[in-house]
């Protein structure tokens, strides 16, 4: 589980990227196209598209399920950094660039993505967490690789044999449990990311300690 959320949240947070800050940057027939493309992929159900999908690739090994998660799952991150990249447009250091001659792709790898860092960081690890969450939903509905050693496939075993109605409660209850704790790790660490590259929550975070000492 592991390897699909860290690989479906590399490759969705990599394709958002690209398309969200090209299709900031770029105008034209290119702006147009990768936002309809966005939009069309926003207004889709996510869950029941990927129930499809799975199901015309069922029993497919990890890499399969992977790429139905990341075709899935760039649009939503795709919108928060194209909205972030607009707002760099025409900041200072990206005319500068223009006026240097620099190319469109040198100014977006070199010159906006870097400054997008953090948020980069946070999209990662809520591309990771979706992933964990839909791939085990989809592993206990019986859509993945039954085969397959992972916990939806335990829980999906689990649920085929009756484990909860034969007293076989550790099957069921400790890959449930594992999931939990993976996507809640996720989570805080996408709290603490956006705490540490969010300078509007540092003077909270200063007031905080400042308390805590008072009260000592």
């Amino acid at each position: 589980m592991l390897i699909i959320s860290i690989g479906a949240g590399l490759a969705a947070t990599g394709i958002a990227v690209i398309i969200g800050v090209a299709a900031a940057y770029l105008s034209g027939l290119w702006e147009g196209a990768l936002n309809v493309l966005t939009d069309v992929l926003l207004v889709i159900p996510l869950f029941p598209l990927l129930i499809v999908i799975a199901t015309y690739v069922q029993n497919s090994g990890t890499l399969v399920l992977i790429a139905v998660l990341t075709i899935t799952g760039w649009s939503y991150t795709a919108r928060q950094l194209r909205s972030q990249a607009l707002s760099l447009r025409h900041r200072d250091f990206l005319e500068a660039a223009r006026v240097r001659g620099e190319r469109s792709l040198y100014i977006i790898m070199v010159e906006i993505i870097p400054t997008m860092t953090s948020l980069i960081v946070a999209a990662f690890l809520t591309n990771a967490l979706y992933a964990v969450l839909f791939a085990s939903s989809l592993q206990f509905v019986g859509l993945g690789d039954p085969s397959a050693i992972s916990w939806g496939t335990m829980l999906y075993w689990a649920e085929n044999n009756e484990a909860l109605q034969t007293g076989q409660y550790w099957w069921a209850v400790v890959p449930g449990a594992c999931i939990a704790v993976l996507g809640a790790a996720f989570a805080l660490l996408n709290y603490a990311f956006d705490e540490v590259g969010n300078p509007a929550l540092r003077p909270m975070r200063r007031r905080r300690a400042s308390r805590v000492t008072r009260v000592s």
